[in-house]
């Protein structure tokens, strides 16, 4: 099983730091998150709200940084950790864009980038971008071999139903594949995953029976698609404490990724510093190095 450190909701000024640490404790990758902006006045039902209203759990004026430009910072500093996006809301950008900035982050990180991608569920930040949010998933569908074939290299083209690329040359290329991770349980979700990604994100953390039904509906998924015995990742998040036995099931059950935070278990008190309470982050993220990642090799 491979453990990828998540770093959103750390403070911006904290999180080389973190990635520092995963990778010198052995951590296989980290975990990063995306969105526009925080709207003031929002309107959408955030999918995973447990609020009366649909409102999200995080507070407006939280850091959303760029995934793109984030994972070329980390990567400068880091040789070993992979970047995965957790999720990347492609279709609320253009395809060229995407495109463009996801193929130059694979090209800084050493092909380090692992796209997770989602359709979202801010209508706020599509009417921002001038992209269609209700036909949002048609087009992430017609998105992901178009990424694939302008990553390509040399003079490349598209022709699908939404996208109509002509031939053009997209440098830098990255020089391998750029996995794409499809996010979400919904029906249509699974089908996006199993059927034109390389993998699946759970893109909410679920409680430990809910993610091995989750990772049953997925299996079953792969099986109508004729992909059972594919190499076939699958990322989950799951809501519970750490937990040795539980990983191991999760990994008999399919799981080949683990997201975790183990930096939120820092405690802090009122006598904490900005730096006591970097110093109590850390020290959790190597405890769990020892204890969970290290025995799961």
């Amino acid at each position: 099983m491979r453990f990828h450190q998540a770093v959103q909701f750390l403070p911006i000024e904290e999180m080389r730091a973190l990635t520092l640490a995963a990778d010198r404790f052995g951590y296989d990758g980290v975990y990063l998150s995306d969105h526009l902006f925080n709207p003031r006045e929002l309107e959408s039902k955030y999918t995973y709200s447990t609020a009366p209203d649909g409102a999200p759990f995080w507070e407006k004026e939280t850091e959303w940084p760029d995934p793109m430009c984030l994972i070329s910072s980390l990567a400068a500093v880091t040789t070993n950790v992979t970047f995965t996006t957790g999720i990347y809301i492609a279709p609320v950008r253009d395809l060229i864009t995407v495109a463009k900035s996801v193929g130059t982050a694979a090209v800084l990180s050493d092909n380090r980038v692992r796209l997770g991608v989602g359709v979202g569920w801010c209508k706020e930040e599509y009417t921002q971008t001038g992209q269609d949010f209700h036909n949002r998933g048609k087009r992430l569908d017609d998105m992901i071999p178009a990424l694939h074939a302008l990553w390509q290299g040399g003079w490349v083209e598209y022709h699908g139903t939404h996208y109509d690329v002509p031939e053009c040359q997209m440098n830098p290329a990255p020089t391998a594949p750029i996995p794409i991770l499809g996010g979400g349980d919904s029906e249509p979700a699974l089908r996006r995953a199993t059927t034109l990604c390389d993998g699946w994100i759970n893109t909410g953390a679920a409680f430990p029976d809910e993610a091995f039904a989750q990772v049953a509906m997925v299996q079953d998924a792969l099986h109508r698609a004729g992909r059972s015995g594919d190499d076939f990742a699958m990322y989950l998040a799951v809501k519970a404490f750490p937990d040795l036995d539980l990983y191991k099931r999760l990994e008999d059950a399919g799981v080949t990724d683990l997201l975790c935070a183990p930096w939120m278990l820092a405690e802090a008190t009122d006598d904490d510093t900005p730096e006591t309470l970097r110093a109590k982050r850390l020290e959790q993220v190597e405890r769990y190095a020892e204890e969970y990642v290290a025995p799961l090799r």
